[in-house]
């Protein structure tokens, strides 16, 4: 049984199209490191295409056909990316005509006790029914002072929206009389 599978494998691997330098050439399906991302054509030493590439399913024989498929997958493919980038950058308009506010314990000078980070914006912003991660607030360093604050909210790819922040003092703050 093993005899007439390498027999097939053999006869298999006689069928490969040749590259111009000798190798064979195959059409990516898979992102392979160091060698390509899918649709790319590739030309390859047999041995690595028969016994890794071919059975991985990471590759295949470069035919018309199969180029027109990748081909198809790619442009629906951007055809998504450019729709979510639309997307994005639709929120980034609405994102930039918001105002938040956020309230913090701070002195009579303005300067607060604590700090307000993007953890504090994030949620702010999930308040106005806009859902960011903290993770995707850009600030030069915590907001440390009461104030108007010009925030960057990365959205995605090179997608970003201005946001401006208020830190007001806690409700109640300039109510306090000394003891």
């Amino acid at each position: 049984m093993a005899a007439s599978q390498q027999k097939r494998r053999k006869h298999a691997s006689r069928g490969l199209p040749r590259g111009p330098h000798g190798g064979v050439q195959l059409l990516l399906v898979g992102t392979v490191e160091h060698l390509g991302k899918p649709g790319d054509v590739v030309e390859v030493k047999r041995g690595y295409a028969v016994n890794y590439l071919l059975p991985q399913g990471l590759a295949t024989v470069a035919t018309d056909h199969h180029r027109r498929m990748v081909e198809k997958h790619k442009n629906k493919l951007l055809e998504l990316e450019r729709a979510k980038l639309a997307n994005l950058r639709q929120l980034a308009e609405n994102i930039s005509q918001v105002s938040i506010s956020i309230e913090a314990n701070a002195n009579e000078e303005g300067h607060l006790y604590g700090s307000v980070g993007p953890v504090e914006i994030s949620k702010a912003l999930r308040r106005e029914s806009v859902d960011i991660v903290p993770d995707q607030v850009r600030l030069q360093g915590p907001l440390k002072e009461l104030g108007l604050y010009t925030v960057q909210i990365h959205l995605g790819g090179e997608v970003f929206a201005d946001l401006k922040v208020w830190v007001v003092p806690a409700a109640g703050e300039g109510d306090k009389a000394p003891r």
